[in-house]
């Protein structure tokens, strides 16, 4: 994604996700987000940021809570097979990318990072979609994806993304090598599409 692309993101993209609010009335200071949930994660699912959330295997394959949640479109990150509830059990069937890595420091997340980052943005880009992000425990590779994007999104660095996740999920807990081809994505993907 080239810098022009990024700068159009930011100044042409779902401008909903920008508030008018002062620092002061912000879930998170620092943050151009505002949720549109303020109480306590339900069903180990948390919204990060405007209509995009992130839970466990478990929220992801229950049609009720999906129903409830209007969610919209899936995205699977683990190594294994995920149930997806029938249109009798769920007559809205979402959207679905499923990336198959392993929750281990040495499995190779980065090389998914663009596809993945590029999915959300077009799936946020409808005003009425509602995404989520899950894993088997929510906790750290679903938290490296949305990462990823909130880094190419605001042109944040891992920590500030991760920092963020955690303020709004607080199991959030990426590994020590999704930490690091964060910042290797940062460095060799992000960065160069700004020169």
């Amino acid at each position: 994604m080239s810098h022009q692309r990024h700068s159009n993101y930011r100044s042409n993209g779902p401008g909903h996700w920008r508030t008018g609010t002062s620092a002061a009335s912000s879930p998170h200071p620092s943050t151009p987000y505002n949720s549109s949930h303020h109480s306590q994660p339900a069903c180990n699912v948390s919204e990060i940021i405007p209509r995009l959330f992130i839970s466990d295997l478990s929220f992801a394959e229950n049609p009720a809570m999906l129903s409830a949640y209007h969610i919209t479109h899936i995205l699977s990150t683990l190594s294994g097979s995920v149930y997806r509830p029938p249109p009798a059990q769920l007559p809205l069937q979402p959207a679905r990318l499923h990336v198959r890595v392993e929750d281990s420091p040495f499995a190779e997340l980065a090389a998914h990072l663009p596809s993945t980052t590029a999915w959300l943005y077009t799936a946020l880009s409808n005003p009425e979609s509602r995404v989520l992000v899950h894993c088997a425990e929510g906790v750290s590779r679903s938290v490296s994806v949305v990462a990823a994007f909130l880094m190419w999104q605001n042109g944040w660095e891992p920590d500030q993304a991760v920092q963020y996740i955690k303020s709004r999920r607080v199991q959030a807990d990426p590994n020590f090598g999704f930490i690091s081809q964060l910042h290797e994505h940062a460095r060799t993907f992000l960065r160069r599409g700004h020169q």
